[in-house]
């Protein structure tokens, strides 16, 4: 699996790809359809797949300061993306120089001429160009005139509608991590170096490994039980606090995840915490002997529901 800039002509190697198009944020199911058609029109014409996605996401671009939302990071997209069956990730930087490019400069300059596109997939609702003026139908149409096949694949839907970015991020934020996970076909997770905290933890009998939540969406602040997949391939249960940590001053916003089983270090060490259930909200305790009985509690009914998925 390759990674590749947007800023300069592709390598030879990777010039008349099959491109599948997107933010693709989240990789959710819609996504992985789009993916899984450009890999299979790449494998059956003898041609690289190549993933490319925007960075930074042009949301945050035209709305800076708006708050966090991403789902995945680069990384994360990457190896889902190497998973799906992708050649090579291509990274798009997302400025003002590219907003400011008509729809047929956008097809003329970067897919024909910079990444030397032989196909392009993308989703149905895909814009681009400035002002999004440009649609599918369009990019079709301004394909053939540069010698590639634009496809634009229909929406995955469920009883609700269209599976989406914004349902997924709606979930989070309501703490429904189960409905999120069955949107991308995977848990959330957010991944990240573990750092040094105050270490409260430890002088309680729960040592937690945290993590900066970074650009990441904040989903619900509160208690869940999750999984860490560790940067040697463990995967350990555990239950996990995201939010301020109300009983203590002064707030400080962390991932704190307690792992069961477990007395290692992790600083400076690589986590991914798959967030599997949510088990109640934050909460403010007067002492510390009732936090301690709600945490002995909340790990009790997270090793049961972990338990539960497990069987």
């Amino acid at each position: 699996m390759e990674r590749l800039t947007g800023s300069a002509p592709l390598p030879a190697a990777f010039r008349g790809g099959v491109i599948a198009l997107g933010n693709f944020d989240g990789f959710h199911i819609g996504h992985q359809v789009v993916v899984a058609r450009a890999v299979e029109r790449a494998r059956a014409e003898g041609r690289p797949a190549i993933v490319a996605t925007f960075d930074p996401h042009p949301a945050a671009f035209f709305r800076p300061g708006h708050g966090p939302f991403r789902l995945t990071t680069l990384d994360q997209r990457e190896r889902l993306f190497a998973e799906a069956g992708a050649d090579a990730m291509l990274v798009i930087g997302f400025d003002k120089a590219l907003a400011d490019l008509s729809p047929e400069r956008f097809v003329e300059q970067v897919l024909a001429e910079r990444f030397g596109a032989a196909g392009i997939v993308t989703g149905y609702d895909f814009t681009f160009g400035k002002a999004r003026a440009g649609t599918t139908a369009l990019l079709a149409e301004l394909g053939a005139a540069h010698g590639f096949l634009a496809e634009a694949i229909a929406p995955v839907e469920d009883g609700e509608g269209p599976i989406s970015s914004t349902r997924i991020r709606l979930a989070l934020e309501a703490g429904d991590c189960e409905q999120a996970a069955r949107l991308m076909s995977r848990p959330f997770a957010i991944a990240g170096k573990v750092i040094h905290g105050d270490k409260r933890g430890r002088t309680i009998g729960y040592p937690t490994a945290n993590i900066d939540m970074g650009d990441y969406l904040r989903p619900r602040y509160g208690i869940y039980a999750v999984r860490a997949r560790l940067d040697d391939g463990r995967v350990v249960a555990g239950a996990a606090n995201l939010g301020i940590r109300p009983t203590f001053d002064p707030p400080k916003e962390l991932l704190e995840s307690f792992l069961f089983d477990f007395a290692e270090s992790l600083y400076d060490r690589v986590m991914e915490v798959e967030l599997i259930s949510f088990l109640r909200p934050e909460a403010k305790f007067d002492t510390l002997d009732a936090l301690v009985a709600q945490m002995d509690a909340d790990c009790e009914e997270a090793r049961r529901r972990l338990s539960a998925l497990a069987t």
